[in-house]
């Protein structure tokens, strides 16, 4: 599987940002979690994956359903894997102190969820679809609209991270962040299926898009992991 270069030019921030230094042994990983990070002050509930229900009103915009399996390089479920999502509301803005782009904030909607995968490796999600963003990395630069996925192993120190996007989407070439992922059919693997079977009359569309961790069919994952 072909991963981008992690200073990848057209993405003008990866240039300044990615690792230059040698990777750095850890030989005591339970140490590194006393320090780590830690999501959620309560086990993980059904109100998590919904994230239209986490506040008293109805968040504004169109509510999607986002489901799909975590799959071994052999296709076997993967069960019990915290995966956590978060998005920019419909408009496109994220609720961020750097995210200040003239658009409006929806009190009604944070645009973060977790969930654990079923015994058949199945998350799913309840959100509304994210609206395209600018962000300045070039000249009228504009994010597809994405849902960012994070996916733990079984320790802080075993965690991926890649992004969700919507199909048919017109911003996909100009996006520096997804062409930097050259492989056609590795690009694809980001996109989710719309799912006419999965949608719910009057109520919302579905999406299904299936996670692979590793081996030649992987999903693309940041770091190039």
């Amino acid at each position: 599987m072909d991963h981008p270069h992690r200073d990848y030019p057209p993405y003008r921030s990866s240039v300044l940002r990615h690792p230059k230094r040698p990777l750095v042994t850890v030989h005591d990983p339970e140490a590194v979690e006393l320090t780590g990070p830690v999501f959620g002050v309560t086990d993980v509930t059904e109100l998590d994956r919904d994230l239209t229900r986490q506040h008293t009103g109805e968040p504004l915009g169109e509510r999607i359903v986002v489901t799909g399996r975590v799959l071994d390089r052999d296709g076997r479920p993967v069960r019990g894997q915290l995966v956590e999502i978060w998005q920019a509301n419909a408009a496109g803005r994220y609720v961020h102190q750097r995210d200040q782009h003239p658009a409006p904030l929806d009190p009604n909607f944070t645009g973060v969820g977790r969930c654990l995968t079923d015994d058949d490796g199945r998350y799913t999600f309840t959100t509304i679809k994210p609206g395209p963003y600018p962000w300045r990395n070039h000249d009228n630069a504009w994010r597809p609209a994405h849902i960012h996925f994070s996916l733990f192993g079984t320790a802080f120190t075993q965690r991926l991270v890649t992004q969700m996007y919507f199909p048919g989407d017109p911003l996909f070439r100009y996006d520096p962040i997804m062409q930097s992922v050259t492989d056609d059919a590795a690009r694809q693997r980001m996109v989710a299926a719309y799912d006419h079977d999965l949608s719910t009359p009057e109520w919302a569309l579905g999406y299904r898009w299936d996670i692979v961790l590793d081996g030649p069919a992987a999903t693309w994952f940041e770091e190039g992991r």
